[in-house]
């Protein structure tokens, strides 16, 4: 793995300690960091992968319309905040690797270093409680 910009370390330490699921990506949409909490959500363990490309991480969580059909990965909040430069808040329907349909809240923001370089982005999301 190639070596991150320092205030992308830093952005993944402070994803380290959120009991919030998060995400952290570089500036080309290539997974570098998923807490434990989203690890939990997301019945995975990321703990041995460096990094995960988008379209791998995109395809094993593939995003999904109301009708239930493959969203665009390029729909995706955290890509539309990367490729925006822009906090992106919205709902999110997914299919985990357990092949469970999640609807899910994300919040997504572009993360910029010196001089408004694009670092990366990161993505928090959670399941909002059910009425």
């Amino acid at each position: 793995m190639a070596q991150l910009p320092l205030e992308l370390i830093l952005v993944r330490q402070l994803a380290y300690g959120l009991a919030v699921p998060t995400f952290v990506v570089d500036a080309a949409g290539d997974l570098v960091f998923v807490n434990e909490a989203a690890e939990a959500l997301l019945g995975v363990d990321f703990e041995d992968a460096d990094q995960v490309s988008f379209a791998d991480w995109t395809t094993a969580f593939a995003s999904r319309t109301k009708g239930r059909q493959r969203a665009d990965p390029a729909t995706h909040p955290l890509a539309i905040a990367i490729r925006q430069r822009r906090p992106v808040h919205g709902p999110l329907r997914i299919v985990g690797r357990d092949g469970a349909l999640r609807s899910l809240v994300v919040t997504a923001l572009p993360l910029e270093g010196s001089r408004g370089q694009l670092l990366g982005g990161l993505a928090m999301f959670w399941e909002p409680p059910t009425r």
